[in-house]
This record gives C-alpha cells, sequence and structure tokens, in this order.
C-alpha cells in the first residue's frame, strides 16, 4: 500500500470523527472525491430532477471527470486535514 493510499484511508476514518458535520457543499467535494479516487469517472444514468440529493452528488462527482485516482485522493486527504484543522 501506497504512502498515498495510507492517508487516504486514514482520511477516510478521520472524516467520520470529526467534532462537527461539515456543510452540505463541502459534504459534496467529499463525496466526489472519494467516488473519484476509488470508482474513476461518474458512472451511471444521471437521477432525475426531482431526485435533489441524488442529482447534486451525481453533478459534484461529474465535475471530477478525468481527475487521476491520486489527484482525487491527494484532494481528499487535503480537505480533510483542513475539516481536522478547524
Amino acid at each position: 500500500m501506497s504512502d498515498l493510499d495510507s492517508q487516504f484511508n486514514q482520511a477516510f476514518e478521520d472524516v467520520q470523527s470529526l467534532a462537527e458535520r461539515p456543510d452540505n457543499d463541502t459534504m459534496l467535494k467529499l463525496y466526489s472525491h472519494y467516488k473519484q479516487a476509488l470508482e474513476g469517472d461518474v458512472q451511471g444514468e444521471k437521477p432525475g430532477f426531482f431526485d435533489f440529493v441524488g442529482l447534486a452528488k451525481y453533478e459534484a462527482w461529474e465535475k471530477l471527470q478525468g481527475m487521476s485516482s491520486d489527484e482525487a485522493k491527494q484532494a481528499y486527504v487535503d480537505l480533510v486535514n483542513q475539516l481536522k484543522q478547524g
């Protein structure tokens, strides 16, 4: 396992024990970078207009299209570290 993979796994654990839940925009960034890191570019059908949460998640992930797995992992780690610092 690479150092980045270790940091990514630790960041995933750390984010679940944050003192405060991040705002919705930050949660979407965390979600989209996590999905991009593990699954690559967005997959599946775009949710319908009335599935507000699903649509927001899909569109956040879609914005990262073309980003490498390592770039997404590093962005996720950086964001979690910012959240931990307050």
